[in-house]
């Protein structure tokens, strides 16, 4: 008997492909393409989203537009972009608050992997644990903590600054409370004026506040030393064992989107981090770029979700 209904289901497929390969074919004509980032401007994430896709834009002769929607831990700019139609003219650029989001949010609008085409990994950028100057030391700060009730803060409850400074907490024994900002310079100022003992800050945004003497560094969560504050020690190298966390940049686009548009991104973003000018302002950062192809985003983005859960986990709290 003849099966019109598998019919059905065969003709519509075949039509999605065909939908896709047209939408493949005319992108990235159509539009100038939009970019996304869950940052505030001039974050190590919103910078490197600047510096790759200006390059690429010149690269496929079409305009590459950064937008910042910042809050709720990131997850408000991902939304955005998981419901984003898939045609390639969407992005997202986050941070390993990525990951961190699908251990700390019970509830989200998305699913962080499921939701998602990996892209591309823009670079390794440390991160670092800055304070006050009356904190001269990591160890200084672990036995202020050890005595008195602290407070430290990231850029939203659940991002990756958060888990990490959660591994200094715990691996401290410190008393500590978190208070989330906006971003990188809120969380600063409130440094500089004394009022927060210990936030997490990119290098890119450290190095010169240390340089100046205005706040101290006091140690960076990467597995080695950054190149930019070599006399920084990591967190392991400063007495804290299990406290380390590493954190990068990725590019992404909805679930859907054609695999014709994410190998030519892919193909792209590749293609202009390995000109010495794109290397060298990534490694202005502090950072390294990471070459993957779109599949090894994929299966990193899951591993670095367990790991993740495995840091929640450790520090006790429930996913909000």
């Amino acid at each position: 008997m003849f099966n019109f209904y598998r019919l059905g289901l065969t003709g519509a497929a075949l039509l999605g492909v065909f939908a896709g390969n047209a939408m493949a074919q005319e992108w990235p004509a159509k539009q100038p393409i939009k970019v996304i980032v869950p940052f505030t401007a001039g974050s190590s994430t919103d910078i490197s989203a600047r510096v790759v896709f200006e390059q690429v834009g010149k690269q496929i002769g079409q305009t590459f537009i950064v937008e910042n929607r910042t809050g709720a831990g990131t997850t408000i700019g991902s939304g955005f972009v998981a419901k984003s139609d898939p045609d390639g003219y969407t992005l997202l650029v986050n941070s390993s608050s990525h990951a961190a989001v699908a251990a700390t949010y019970s509830k989200t609008s998305y699913h962080p992997a499921d939701d998602f085409a990996g892209v591309a990994m823009l670079a390794n950028l440390p991160i670092s644990v800055v304070a006050p100057l009356k904190y001269k030391t990591l160890a200084d700060l672990v036995a202020a903590g050890q005595k008195d009730s602290l407070n430290f803060g990231s850029a939203g409850a659940g991002s990756a600054g958060h888990l990490f400074l959660e591994r200094v907490r715990i691996a401290g024994k410190m008393n500590a409370v978190h208070i989330a900002f906006r971003g990188t310079p809120e969380g600063l100022t409130e440094i500089l004026a004394g009022r927060l003992d210990f936030y997490v800050a990119p290098v890119l945004n450290a190095v010169p506040l240390v340089q100046d003497g205005k706040v101290n560094a006091l140690a960076v969560g990467s597995a080695k030393r950054a190149k930019s504050m070599p006399s920084v020690p990591t967190t392991a190298e400063a007495g804290l064992a299990n406290a380390g966390y590493e954190f990068w940049v990725i590019a992404l686009a909805p679930a859907k989107t054609p695999r014709p548009i994410i190998e030519r991104l892919a193909g792209e973003v590749q293609k202009a981090l390995a000109l010495k000018e794109i290397e060298a302002k990534i490694e202005g950062l502090g950072g390294e770029p990471m070459p993957m192809a779109p599949q090894e985003v994929d299966a990193f983005l899951r591993k670095e979700i367990d790991v993740n859960l495995e840091i929640v986990k450790a520090a006790g709290f429930k996913p909000q």
